[in-house]
């Protein structure tokens, strides 16, 4: 399904959403063994946001933006409801370490997530992987290209849903930048999430800013990309365009999207006994 949605509505949505306010939180852990890589020992670090004596919930795993040059990991308040777990992610930077090696650091925290996030009250069988913009990309990449997680001894289609927030989809500009290439001269190789849409991936929830306010041609690229899933026959992936908002500001309107999508989706996958 593809959708436009505007001011109203978001606000509408802004109003019913409740934040939880009583969440604990777990900060600076690490989510690589000793590499003896002094970056990478900085780096790969994550926050962890739970309710204590809450069990089986869904894991959200949220990567920052940032152009895979900068940003640090955060985790979004707007996040924090249905007693969540939430998890922020920070990850190494280009130009210490090359585009491949960061979508590396995201694959080997969801790869922490699957095996740590009961401890904290999550449900293996509900992670949902999500990010803005770099954070976007990267999470496309884990839950497409299957190499990724496979590396680590996991299956990417074990990921309840794939979230991205205006992600680039075709081969990064920082990538390109490396290579010389202007940011509007456009790529597509096996770095670019294009390049690995497949039909049996998690369910994913496309989320862009409004096409005349996005960066460069993030709307068209996001919809190009909503449109080979549908060619493919993939059975459940949604595009929404957010009216009014452009790259920076659309994160506070796709949040509750995201929440309702994993509302749904968590619902979905319950016994209907339990429902």
């Amino acid at each position: 399904m593809t959708n436009k949605i505007g001011l109203t509505f978001l606000l509408f949505w802004f109003t019913v959403m409740a934040i939880a306010a009583d969440y604990t939180y777990e900060r600076n852990v690490p989510y690589r063994g000793n590499t003896g890589d002094e970056y990478a020992s900085k780096m790969c670090r994550l926050d962890i946001a739970y309710q204590p004596g809450v069990n089986n919930v869904p894991v959200v795993v949220w990567f920052h933006g940032g152009g895979l040059t900068g940003g640090s990991r955060e985790i979004p308040s707007q996040l924090l409801t249905d007693g969540m777990v939430v998890v922020g992610v920070e990850y190494r930077l280009s130009p210490h370490v090359k585009t491949m090696e960061i979508v590396d650091d995201a694959a080997a925290a969801v790869v922490w997530v699957f095996d740590n996030i009961g401890k904290y009250g999550g449900d293996t069988a509900s992670i949902y992987i999500a990010g803005h913009s770099a954070g976007g990309y990267l999470v496309d990449m884990v839950g497409l290209d299957k190499k990724q997680l496979a590396r680590y001894g996991k299956d990417a289609d074990k990921l309840a849903g794939i979230i991205p927030f205006s992600g680039q989809v075709i081969t990064h500009f920082e990538t390109r930048n490396q290579r010389g290439l202007k940011p509007l001269q456009p790529t597509i190789d096996e770095t670019a999430p294009l390049y690995h849409v497949r039909p049996d991936c998690a369910p994913i929830l496309i989320l862009s800013g409004d096409r005349e306010k996005e960066l460069y041609g993030r709307y068209e690229e996001s919809a190009y990309f909503y449109r080979l899933f549908k060619l493919l026959g993939h059975p459940d992936v949604t595009l929404y365009e957010l009216g009014g908002f452009d790259h920076g500001s659309m994160c506070a309107a796709g949040f509750p999207l995201a929440v309702r999508f994993i509302r749904d989706h968590t619902l979905s996958n319950q016994p209907e006994s339990n429902r």
